[in-house]
């Protein structure tokens, strides 16, 4: 698919995002407005899946271990024809499959119910030597946020696949620099992220997580590695492409109201 295609798909998935939590009234736009662009080559350029077959053996997985940007995940699956778009905008409401973390029982796609900073990577880890053992040719991708990496079982599950040779993992993360408390500098600092996976066993490249191209070309050199897992670290913007929300970490976990909401479906170009 083309690079403009991508950006025209990234931009529609923002919208959705924006619209399901306005509805909600509740939710995290910053870091799910952050990952678009990432989700997008995901589930239109890069993993063999089918909207029409979700469970079909010879697919490859994603797992959402930054829970929380639940919103673009459900954006980009509706997006890719897994359910209606319209039925992202129960997001959060009583009765509705979508919830405000992914559960995998619910929702068509959802490969692992995440929440629980930490434990997304720590199944995809799972999910990726069990594909090494039955020697199958799918591959294993999680995305997590900056902020996550603060947690410890995160560096036992990064230590793991470096042991078990996890060339068929993907870890992306999601580096905007900001969480739920502030800047990553202020409340714990993550950095050197690229030396310290390095330093524990991984394939590390580091990208402009807004950049098509840069994304495309990042998992390509994945899919290459045939020894270690790969990271990518994606330099993102908290909240791209809605002005106010933009490196604000106030927008970390909450929805706009009737006037933002639409300001900021006006700056995405949105008209629906």
């Amino acid at each position: 698919m083309s690079t403009v295609e991508l950006k025209e798909i990234a931009r529609n998935i923002r919208m959705t995002v924006i619209e399901a939590v306005h509805a909600a009234g509740s939710g995290h736009p910053g870091g799910s407005l952050s990952a678009a662009d990432i989700m997008t080559v995901l589930y239109f350029d890069e993993m063999n899946i089918d909207p029409k077959n979700p469970q079909m053996d010879e697919r490859d997985r994603f797992v959402l271990s930054k829970g929380h940007a639940a919103p673009v995940l459900y954006a980009a699956l509706a997006e890719r024809g897994f359910f209606p778009k319209e039925d992202v905008l129960t997001l959060r409401k009583l009765g509705s499959k979508f919830q405000g973390h992914p559960s995998r029982d619910k929702v068509p796609g959802v490969e692992m119910s995440t929440g629980s900073l930490g434990q997304g990577i720590s199944v995809a880890v799972g999910m990726a030597i069990a594909d090494k053992l039955d020697k199958k040719e799918r591959r294993v991708y999680a995305l997590l946020g900056d902020g996550e990496i603060q947690e410890g079982i995160v560096w036992e599950a990064f230590m793991a696949a470096s042991h078990y040779g996890l060339s068929n993992l993907t870890a992306i993360i999601d580096w905007n620099g900001l969480q739920i408390d502030g800047k990553n500098d202020d409340v714990m600092t993550v950095k050197p992220i690229d030396e310290k996976l390095k330093a524990f066993g991984w394939d590390v490249t580091v990208i402009d997580g807004h950049d098509i191209d840069e994304i495309k070309k990042a998992f390509e050199h994945a899919r290459g590695e045939k020894n270690k897992p790969s990271a990518i670290i994606a330099k993102t913007h908290k909240g791209k492409g809605v002005s106010f929300m933009e490196d604000q970490a106030g927008w970390h976990g909450k929805a706009p109201n009737d006037e933002q909401f639409e300001q900021a479906m006006k700056e995405l170009g949105g008209d629906r």
